[in-house]
């Protein structure tokens, strides 16, 4: 397929990375409701990240290998399918009211998420010239910067009513009691999750009467007596460049995680704001991400896309130590920085880890997928800090700062195509 003709190809997989962001940025919002429903601390609710992350450590692999025996098309459809039997999983759960139950439902979308992720990263970065891979894979993240835009300034406030009582703390007259108002505030997950399923399922037709070009690998035709295709190719790993790659992916994401999971609960346990004002301030959170995402791909026409990870890097190990000295209001307007800064790395890291790989580009694209698991382990790390030493919580950020220098590494010396 000529280049010209990537224009729908691509207009279709972008869809992709602003439904995942949907998803995956509910995660917050859910967090703090689960705190009410299911009566949770900090640390028991940041658990809820775990669910949903672990399954892109344990899928990949089974994901790369599903997409090379089929395709990145069959891939695609499966994983918008799966998501979607989660998301209206939630009715069911809503009357069980357990938190393993919504634990299990979280990690089933996010099996589905993986598909789509593991699918299109690496779709986008082909679909077009080398060299523009890290410029074109930053634009189709921005669409995923409008997702989290719109999860945190609007889908957050159907979820929040704004009011967290405990069984100490409900008034006496509250109609129903004690169940009445657990009730309601289970019932206002279920309408953001019915409607996530239902686009992922119009998507999922969308796909299937679509053509999408066959990319790499899949164009190929293995000759009669060739040897057997390894499904997935560990010595993909024997690339430096991806092998720092995936390290930086690990602490990036979980960084970016630990800040994101923790923002609501900050603005109100931490800042003193009640929970309207702090879904505002989530969605400004997510503006500034998304702001940074179109800012910085404009960026890359004249700047090495290496080079404006090593910068944005630094900015954000400065931002943590704001965040860390001074806490409260001077550290939430330090997070939405944070959140500008943090826009451009998790692609620009993807793509330059993805360079030159050729026909192991899937496999490599599974590794760095599998490095997501960084989001089922140091928001918990930080979440544990925040909830042991409440008395100085600001300090629990010098979590994402260590991941931010490994950030900078990778911007600096780890990028470099050396084997």
């Amino acid at each position: 397929m000529k280049k010209n003709t990537y224009t729908i190809p691509l207009a279709l997989v972008f869809c992709l990375f602003f439904l995942w962001a949907i998803s995956s940025n509910l995660l917050p919002t859910m967090i703090r409701q689960l705190m009410k429903t299911c009566e949770l601390n900090t640390f028991e609710a940041s658990f809820t990240e775990t669910a949903y992350w672990l399954a892109y450590f344990i899928f990949p692999i089974p994901i790369a290998m599903f997409m090379k025996r089929y395709s990145y098309k069959a891939g695609i459809i499966f994983g918008l399918l799966l998501a979607a039997l989660g998301g209206l999983l939630f009715f069911p759960a809503a009357m069980l009211k357990a938190y393993w139950a919504y634990l299990c439902i979280f990690f089933i979308i996010a099996t589905g998420m993986c598909f789509l992720e593991t699918a299109a990263n690496p779709y986008v970065t082909v679909l077009g010239a080398p060299e523009t891979a890290p410029r074109r894979l930053n634009l189709a993240q921005s669409f995923n910067g409008l997702g989290a835009f719109i999860s945190a300034m609007f889908l957050s406030k159907l979820i929040l009513s704004g009011t967290h009582y405990t069984r100490d703390t409900l008034p006496v007259d509250y109609p129903g009691g004690w169940q009445a108002y657990i009730q309601v505030e289970t019932d206002a997950m279920k309408f953001p999750y019915l409607m996530l399923a239902l686009l992922l399922v119009i998507i999922a037709v969308v796909f299937i009467f679509s053509k999408l070009p066959q990319i790499g690998d899949e164009s190929k035709t293995p000759s009669s007596g060739s040897k057997k295709e390894k499904l997935i190719d560990f010595g993909v790993l024997k690339h430096s460049h991806l092998r720092w790659g995936v390290i930086a992916q690990f602490f990036y994401n979980g960084g970016q995680t630990a800040i994101n999971s923790l923002f609501l609960v900050y603005c109100c346990s931490y800042a003193g704001l009640p929970e309207e004002t702090a879904t505002t301030f989530f969605g400004l959170y997510m503006l500034a991400f998304l702001v940074g995402r179109w800012i910085g791909t404009g960026l890359m026409v004249k700047f090495r896309p290496q080079d404006m990870l090593l910068v944005y890097s630094l900015m954000n190990i400065l931002l943590c130590g704001v965040v860390m000295i001074w806490g409260g209001m001077v550290g939430l307007y330090a997070m939405l920085a944070i959140s500008f800064f943090m826009s451009i790395m998790y692609p620009t890291q993807f793509s330059l880890a993805l360079k030159g790989l050729g026909d192991q580009t899937k496999s490599g694209s599974a590794f760095l997928v599998m490095a997501i698991v960084g989001n089922a382990c140091l928001p918990q790390l930080t979440a544990y800090f925040m909830h042991a030493n409440e008395h100085i919580y600001y300090a629990a950020y010098c979590v994402p700062m260590i991941c931010f220098i490994f950030c900078a590494y990778y911007g600096w010396k780890g990028y470099k195509v050396i084997d």
